[in-house]
């Protein structure tokens, strides 16, 4: 076996592969035309409506450049809309239309449903303990990433 297949990046490469396909399979049986990231944008959008692009960016953690793409096959599909921002005329909100909002309703349990099969072969415990690592390699490394997370700033009260 090459040394590669213990390597941390193989093995987060080929696990997103399988995420991928599973998702994938998931949308083409329900009869979907949805990518993972155009799910994420979706159902980002469902609970940050009217946030410009480049904060969809930051939220879904996404080329700020390649996010424009996205928006514009979501918005061909009628799922997404575009619309001038109030405080800044330069810029533009997102929203979901009512077919987007109907679709990640009716999305949401699929998607949540798929996650167990990318990580078949793990019981309850050791997923809980793979995302809890997962989550703070992601952190860490946030940084180093050319599209890092970007969370919104939040209130204290």
């Amino acid at each position: 076996m090459s040394s590669i297949h213990g390597m941390p990046g193989h093995l987060v490469r080929r696990l997103h592969q399988i995420s991928t396909s599973v998702f994938a399979d998931r949308m083409a049986v329900g009869g979907h035309d949805v990518t993972p990231v155009q799910y994420a944008a979706l159902a980002t959008l469902a609970d940050h409506p009217g946030i410009d692009q480049a904060t969809l960016a930051g939220l879904i953690a996404y080329d700020r450049v390649t996010i424009g793409g996205v928006v514009d096959r979501l918005e061909s599909k009628g799922l997404v809309e575009r619309a001038v921002n109030d405080r800044d005329r330069r810029s533009r909100v997102l929203k979901l239309t009512g077919a987007g909002a109907a679709l990640v309703t009716e999305l949401a349990p699929v998607v949540a449903g798929l996650q167990d099969d990318i990580l078949g072969g793990l019981d309850a415990g050791e997923r809980a303990r793979l995302m809890e690592l997962l989550e703070k390699a992601a952190s860490a490394g946030n940084a180093l990433s050319r599209a890092p997370l970007v969370l919104p700033a939040t209130t204290e009260e």
